[in-house]
C-alpha cells in the first residue's frame, strides 16, 4: 500500500483549519492510495441496430421484452417499433459508398461490431454498413445519396450515450464522425475553438491547456466522446455550474440536413441577433434533424489556482446547506459541487478498490473551485470550510491542490458509472428537478421497491439540480421494471421535473417525453422534424414518441 502524504504536502492554510476543528475526525487523509481515474476505454463501442433477445445478448436490453403489468403483459415504451419502410442496402449502394469513401466503407462483421453496441451492452444492432467519411463534403454526399434511396442513417460519435441514442435499432447505415477529428482554428485572444464534429473532447482540453484554456464543459466519458455527440445531446457535465450550457457556449454549428445540403452556422461571434437562432434546433437534436460536422465553441481562460474538496455530510438537508453556503461564501470561483451517496461510495469499494478519503458517511460532496489568484482562492475557502464545520454542516473531509490528488479525488465521483457496470444489469435515469427534492426521489424510490432491488444509489450535480438515480438488479427484470416505470416519471413529473437532464431520449425514453412537454410542444417538435427530414432517415426510433398527439 502506497504510502500516504503528511499534512505538509497541503497549503498552510487548509492545515490550519482542518487542524483546529475537532470535529473533523480525520482531517485532510490524502489521495495517493487512489487507483488513477478511468482512462474511459469503453472509447470504441460504436452503436447498431435491433436489440437482441435476452437469451442471445446476456447483458442486453431486449425491445421485444415485454412488460408486466397488474392487467396483463404489454410491451414496454422503451421497447423498438416496427421498423420503418426504408431500403435495404444493395451492392449498387455498396459500390457508390465505396467510390466516395475509398476504404472507409467497412462491411467487415467483426469490425461492425464494436458500432453495433452502445457502452451499456444494453442495446445490440445489425447494421451491415459503417461509413468513414472525413469531411463535410462526404457526408453530404452520403446524406444526399441515401435521402434518394430511403436508407436510414445512424450517426455516431464516441458511442458513449446511455439512452440508447447512438446506436441503429435495426439495420441502419451508421455514419461514424470518427475520422472528422481535425481542429480548424483557435483564436487565442476571443479564446473561440474551431473544430470539426469527430474530435474527442479530452483532446480538445488538452489542446486547450497548452494555450492557456480549457473547454466549458468536462464529461467522466471525456477519453471516448466526441463534440459532435456532446453537442448533438446538450451534454452537462461537471462545469454546468460554472461556465453554462453548450446553448450559450456553442456559437456555431455547421450541419449536414437529410438531403445533403449544408447549413452554414459556423458562427465565430459572441454577438449575432440577425433573425433565427438556427444552430439551437440541433443542440440536443440527437442526431434526428440534421448532422453536426463542424462546432465552434467559446471556451474559458485556464484557471491559475484549482482547489478540490471532499467533504462528508450527515443528512442531505445538510448538503444542500453547504450547498447554499457555498454559493455564497465561494461565489465566483465555485466551478462544480457533487454529490454521491453512501451507496454510490459501497460500489466504488467494493468493484473498483477505491478508498474512502474521509470516514464513512451518509452523503459525500465534490466541491471545486477555480480562480485566477491562489492567495485570494485559498482564503474564501479557508474561510467557507470554517464557517461549513463550526455550523456542523460537514463532519469530515479533505482537501487537494495538486494535480495527481485532484483527479483522485474526482475519481470518487466521475467513476460511479464504471463501478456499477459490475453491480449486475442497471435501470438508470437521469432526473433534473428543484434541488431540495433531487434526493427525495431515490428515498422514494428505495421505499417503493423494497427489496425488489438489489441496490438504489443516487448521486449527481447538485449544482444544477441533476440527479442520476441507478437501481440495479442482478439480471434484467420485467417486473422490476414495471415497478420503476412509469413510477419514476410520474413522480417527476408531480415536481415539474425533467426525465432527462442530460442524457437524452434516445431510443429508450423516447415514448416518456409527455412526463416533461406538453403536447403541443412534441407535435410542434414533430412538424421540425418532418420539415427538416421529411422521409425520417436521420436516427430513426429516437427522441419523438411513436405517436404524436
Amino acid at each position: 500500500m502506497p504510502v500516504l502524504p503528511t499534512l505538509h504536502a497541503i497549503s498552510p492554510v487548509m492545515v490550519g483549519i482542518f487542524q483546529r476543528t475537532l470535529k473533523l475526525r480525520a482531517a485532510l487523509r490524502h489521495l495517493s492510495t487512489f487507483s488513477s481515474p478511468a482512462a474511459a476505454t469503453h472509447a470504441l463501442l460504436s452503436p447498431c441496430s435491433k436489440l437482441l433477445p435476452a437469451t442471445s445478448w446476456p447483458f442486453g436490453l431486449s425491445c421485444q421484452k415485454l412488460q408486466t403489468r397488474a392487467d396483463g403483459p404489454t410491451p414496454s415504451p422503451a421497447a423498438a417499433p416496427d421498423r420503418l419502410p426504408f431500403s435495404r442496402i444493395t451492392p449498387e449502394d455498396l459500390s457508390f459508398f465505396r467510390t466516395i469513401l475509398p476504404g472507409r466503407a467497412i462491411t467487415d462483421p467483426d469490425l461492425l461490431e464494436s458500432s453495433n453496441v452502445d457502452w451499456l451492452k444494453s442495446v445490440k444492432g445489425s447494421s451491415e454498413v459503417l461509413l468513414r467519411p472525413q469531411t463535410t463534403e462526404e457526408v453530404s454526399q452520403i446524406l444526399k445519396y441515401c435521402n434518394s434511396r430511403n436508407l436510414a442513417v445512424n450517426p455516431q460519435g464516441g458511442n458513449t450515450g446511455l439512452v440508447g441514442g447512438s446506436v441503429p435499432v435495426y439495420d441502419e447505415i451508421v455514419l461514424s464522425t470518427a475520422l472528422m477529428n481535425n481542429i480548424l482554428t483557435f483564436d487565442s485572444i476571443s479564446g473561440i475553438l474551431t473544430c470539426q464534429a469527430g474530435c474527442v473532447l479530452e483532446n480538445l482540453s488538452l489542446y486547450l491547456e497548452e494555450r492557456d484554456y480549457i473547454m466549458p464543459l468536462d464529461l467522466g466519458a471525456k477519453g471516448s466522446c466526441h463534440i459532435g455527440g456532446n453537442v448533438a445531446t446538450n451534454a452537462g457535465g461537471l462545469r454546468l455550474l460554472r461556465y453554462g450550457s453548450l446553448h450559450g457556449t456553442v456559437l456555431g454549428l455547421e450541419v449536414v440536413l437529410a438531403d445533403g445540403r449544408v447549413l452554414d452556422c459556423l458562427a465565430t461571434l459572441r454577438k449575432d441577433n440577425t433573425g433565427y437562432d438556427l444552430k439551437q434546433l440541433f443542440i440536443g437534436s440527437e442526431g434526428t434533424l440534421g448532422i453536426i460536422t463542424a462546432v465552434s465553441v467559446l471556451c474559458p481562460r485556464k484557471p491559475k489556482s484549482v482547489n478540490v474538496v471532499f467533504l462528508g455530510c450527515e443528512t442531505f438537508e445538510q448538503l444542500l446547506k453547504t450547498f447554499q453556503l457555498s454559493r455564497g461564501m465561494l461565489g465566483e470561483i465555485l466551478s462544480a459541487f457533487e454529490f454521491l451517496d453512501s451507496e454510490c461510495m459501497r460500489l466504488l469499494n467494493t468493484h473498483l478498490k477505491l478508498l474512502n478519503p474521509i470516514s464513512d458517511c451518509p452523503f459525500y460532496v465534490v466541491i471545486e473551485t477555480s480562480g485566477s489568484d491562489p492567495t485570494h482562492d485559498g482564503e474564501k475557502l479557508h474561510n467557507f470550510l470554517e464557517e461549513a464545520m463550526t455550523s456542523s454542516l460537514v463532519t469530515d473531509g479533505t482537501v487537494a491542490t495538486e494535480d495527481s490528488k485532484i483527479k483522485g479525488l474526482w475519481s470518487m465521483r466521475e467513476r460511479v458509472t464504471e463501478a456499477l457496470t459490475h453491480e449486475g444489469f442497471t435501470y438508470k435515469y437521469d432526473i433534473s428537478l428543484p434541488v431540495e427534492r433531487i434526493y427525495q426521489l431515490v428515498t422514494d424510490m428505495r421505499e417503493h421497491l423494497q427489496d425488489r432491488a438489489k441496490s438504489v444509489v443516487g448521486y449527481g450535480h447538485v449544482g444544477d439540480g441533476n440527479l442520476h438515480l441507478n437501481i440495479t438488479s442482478p439480471a434484467k427484470d420485467p417486473a422490476l421494471l414495471a415497478a420503476i416505470e412509469p413510477f419514476v416519471y410520474e413522480w417527476t413529473a408531480r415536481y415539474n421535473g425533467s426525465i432527462s437532464a442530460e442524457h437524452g431520449l434516445g431510443l429508450k425514453k423516447r415514448n416518456y417525453i409527455y412526463y416533461s412537454k406538453a403536447s403541443q410542444a412534441v407535435s410542434l417538435m414533430g412538424n421540425i422534424k418532418a420539415m427538416l427530414d421529411p422521409k425520417g432517415i436521420l436516427n430513426p426510433y429516437k427522441t419523438l414518441p411513436d405517436n404524436l398527439k
